[in-house]
């Protein structure tokens, strides 16, 4: 479930692709195949509704892919004053900023460089900043968030007096070789513990996990190999969440999943996500085994976290389902 889905289909899309949920079935811990609420209880059976809502995921089971700056080491040692410029931003960026900044690209159809100059200019992020000069290449991946963030960052570079650009980069392979070698980009919008487990490069363990600092531990001397220099997360994050509707959210009372674990020991939830999601630790097993929730079933969609999982939420075949913390249609 790790693996980092860079583009969530817009919201709208849900509405009309409702009538392609028929691809879904059960696959869980029930057999209970139509998806309705388990004759064991109906306590936190599904609730249809229009808005989503994320619940906070308090005893972190997913790792903190907190939005963070990255830059190559030798470009920040001889302009200092460009890592604390893009700390200023993650001193005030959050998850709610993501989401809806992604809202005003995918749903609103505004471009992303205008997104990110309004964010700009309404977060006050260039007040006070120490001043620089020269060029700085930011990259930004081939996906809305990073594109918006790549540009936030040239904006603030800009204001600190930075000659800055934005540089669209292809994959992770690439563009981090790209940035420890500082000649086509020097600086790029990362992730806390994807970017971590990616310097590691060990596929048979785990070095990031969902606490900020000890993942920051882990990603330092990654970094210092890689010739890279990691400035401060931000509070914004970017990783797999579970939503449920605000109906249902009201209804049961509930904000944190661990609260979802109290309220719903009847097993009456129904779990929406991708096929892998019954096996993965950070899916229905991590639920399970963090929380102690209790599910009557399990129904499969064809996406990580789009819009037939987002549909099956809003029109009750689900209780709650996996999305993406940041997407856009989680807007306000």
């Amino acid at each position: 479930m790790r693996a980092r889905i860079r583009y969530i289909a817009p919201f709208v899309v849900a509405v009309a692709l409702t009538s392609a949920c028929g691809q879904s079935g059960s696959s869980g811990t029930s057999g209970n195949d139509k998806g309705s609420p388990a004759a064991s209880g109906k306590a936190c059976a599904p609730v249809p509704g229009d808005k989503l809502v994320v619940l906070e995921d308090d005893k972190h089971l997913q790792n903190a892919d907190n939005v963070i700056p990255a830059v190559n080491t030798k470009a920040s040692d001889a302009q200092p004053a460009m890592l604390p410029a893009l700390n200023a931003i993650s001193a005030v960026l959050t998850t709610e900023d993501l989401v809806n900044m992604n809202a005003a690209v995918d749903l609103e159809r505004k471009s992303a460089p205008d997104v990110a100059a309004a964010w700009v200019k309404d977060s006050g992020v260039t007040d006070g900043l120490q001043k620089g000069s020269g060029a700085v290449a930011v990259g930004g991946a081939n996906f809305t968030e990073s594109t918006v963030l790549a540009n936030v960052y040239a904006d603030v570079l800009k204001a600190a007096g930075f000659d800055a650009s934005v540089r669209e980069v292809g994959s992770r392979d690439l563009y981090l070789k790209a940035l420890s070698q500082g000649t086509e980009i020097q600086a790029f919008p990362e992730y806390l513990a994807t970017v971590t487990e990616f310097l590691d490069g060990d596929d048979t363990r785990t070095v990031a996990s969902g606490d900020v600092d000890k993942t920051l531990a882990a990603l330092k001397p990654l970094a210092d190999k890689a010739g890279l220099t990691f400035g401060d997360p931000s509070k914004a994050v970017d990783q797999n969440a579970f939503a449920v509707t605000k109906e249902f959210a009201d209804k049961v009372g509930v904000t944190k999943l661990s609260e979802l674990a109290d309220a719903c020991k009847d097993g009456s939830l129904i779990l929406g996500g991708p096929a892998e999601c019954p096996t993965r630790p950070y899916c229905q097993i991590g639920l399970q085994d963090t929380y102690g929730l209790k599910f009557a079933s399990f129904q499969q969609y064809g996406d990580t976290g789009g819009p037939l999982t987002k549909a099956a939420i809003q029109k009750g075949e689900v209780s709650m389902g996996l999305v993406f913390s940041s997407d856009g249609a989680l807007a306000k």
